[in-house]
């Protein structure tokens, strides 16, 4: 089975038919090539390097990370979540579409395929973004941003998946992992709300966020194409009960029944 979705299922009118930016157009590595309606680009080459080359490959492409602008949230209509399950050599992804600011649920769309990169430590993009972008390919709704379970610039190289992702679509990606992966802290206030610089060699990468009261924080990063204020200011507005957005929450679930085979990845419905 092909990570990707074959070039003839790709819809001429879906939303992220133009998701493959010109980025990898210019960097040759294996040069296979996927259509995208009239567009030819390069397909992600991820899945053929060894895990220098990634490593290498991460370095080419963090200069290329925009940071910004600033996101206003009052002309967001639409957030996704996105999310991975995997068991034994499989994945699982799934895209979750909720409004915004009401967070109720709009879509959900999955894609599952074996995986093609081992788990190496600093390189989950080149294990899951391909899986992810097969569940993006099915989604029909305008998204305005995209929040991952996953780290963006607060990263050893600053490309985590979320920055990775970030740089094949036309979509601003935040990070909001559960974990740290580097850099230091000091603890945020027990506050929903609260917000702790994250510094990784003299870089501030990210923020420590409380998203409720008494729990633990959560570590969000800039993915791509918006700023470090608004990323936070969007997974708070996207926090309700819960310590996690409900985008990624949502995701989460999602992925999980999709392994379970509970529910099929083109058409589920979630209550």
């Amino acid at each position: 089975m092909e990570p990707f979705p074959p070039p003839d299922s790709i819809g001429r009118d879906g939303l992220f038919r133009g998701f493959l930016r010109t980025v990898y157009r210019n960097f040759r590595v294996d040069h296979t090539f996927v259509n995208v309606g009239e567009m030819k680009v390069d397909e992600l080459h991820g899945f053929d390097l060894s895990a220098p080359e990634a490593r290498r490959l991460q370095q080419e492409l963090a200069s290329r990370v925009i940071a910004g602008p600033a996101l206003d949230l009052s002309g967001v209509r639409h957030v996704a979540g996105a999310d991975v399950s995997t068991q034994a050599d499989m994945a699982y992804a799934t895209v979750v579409v909720l409004e915004f600011p009401g967070l109720t649920l709009v879509e959900v769309r999955g894609f599952e395929a074996p995986l093609r990169f081992p788990y190496v430590p600093g390189l989950l993009s080149f294990r899951e973004v391909p899986h992810v972008l097969g569940a993006l390919e099915k989604v029909e709704t305008e998204v305005d941003a995209l929040i991952l379970d996953a780290h963006g610039l607060a990263h050893p190289r600053r490309m985590g998946l979320a920055t990775h992702l970030g740089l094949l679509l036309d979509v601003p990606t935040i990070g909001c992992a559960k974990s740290r992966l580097v850099g230091d802290f000091e603890e945020p206030g027990v506050e929903k709300g609260s917000v702790a610089d994250l510094v990784h060699r003299g870089e501030t990468v990210g923020r420590v966020v409380r998203t409720r009261e008494g729990v633990s924080s959560v570590y969000v990063s800039v993915g791509n194409g918006i700023d470090l204020k608004s990323s936070v200011e969007l997974v708070l507005a996207c926090c309700t009960k819960y310590r996690l957005p409900e985008s990624t929450r949502q995701a989460h679930n999602a992925a999980n029944r999709l392994r379970r085979g509970e529910e099929p990845g083109g058409s589920m419905q979630l209550q």
